[in-house]
């Protein structure tokens, strides 16, 4: 009797024990993230172009306050990124209504350019620290960075495992990833303009190379609804003329 009693005694112990050393750590959750992305296709793609339709929100009332039925985005990106917030790479989007063209933006390494006109690098430091942070999830596993698990959530029914990243400047940006499919279902950071928060939905998968793709992304600031982008195309590594990201002649 005596012996079973220090077996099940053991097994109480020992149980939670277990448990515990087969939960994740930051840095595996975002390494789960990274192969049900693509893997290394994924995270070492060299440009990207999305097109499809979006939906702009004012800062009153509940309709939108003008609608793209063209949205583009092209992107080439920096492959040694360090920086979570700040401009990298190169970018060009395009919002049609139409013919009429309602905003388009540019960097092309250097210089930010908008509809009008080139945009002085303080105001665009601002600009590009509201909207760059996804992309440096792809770098988490490099010197430099960190990863620690928060408590975990839900999201859309979704479980998911809550992970703040830290570039080696010591920007923070939090990743939400489904703990069942490992998708990048949400992500949070500070900007300029408050708290960004960022969910991903309808994901498709692609091939050649392999590529997981959210084709309903919502942005809100502050709690506020500022946008909705349905992506209908996307290409990863297609050739992109440099043109694209260079700012208009006067």
């Amino acid at each position: 009797m005596f012996r079973f009693f220090i077996l099940f005694l053991i097994a109480a112990i020992s149980a939670p024990l277990m448990a515990a050393e087969q939960e994740p750590d930051g840095a595996q959750i975002l390494a789960m993230a990274r192969e049900a992305a693509g893997g290394d296709d994924w995270a070492n793609a060299t440009t990207l172009t999305l097109s499809g339709h979006a939906v702009f929100y004012g800062a009153q009332g509940h309709e939108p306050k003008s609608m793209a039925d063209d949205y583009r985005m092209w992107r080439e990106y920096d492959l040694d990124r360090t920086s979570a917030h700040g401009a990298d790479g190169k970018v060009r989007i395009i919002a049609k209504s139409g013919e009429k063209t309602l905003f388009e933006v540019g960097y092309d390494g250097e210089t930010t350019w908008t509809q009008n006109g080139i945009m002085p690098k303080e105001k665009a430091d601002k600009y590009w620290a509201n909207n760059f942070g996804f992309g440096i999830i792809r770098h988490a596993d490099k010197p430099g960075f960190s990863a620690t698990r928060l408590a975990d959530d839900l999201f859309d029914g979704h479980k998911i495992y809550v992970v703040e990243l830290k570039d080696p400047q010591g920007s923070r940006t939090l990743f939400g990833i489904d703990q069942e499919s490992h998708a990048i279902r949400t992500l949070g950071f500070d900007t300029p303009r408050g708290w960004h928060r960022r969910t991903y939905r309808d994901f498709v998968t692609l091939k050649n190379p392999r590529w997981l793709q959210a084709r309903h992304v919502t942005l809100y600031y502050d709690d506020r609804k500022s946008n909705e982008v349905f992506w209908t195309k996307t290409k990863v590594n297609a050739p992109i003329d440099n043109e694209i990201f260079a700012p208009p002649e006067k």
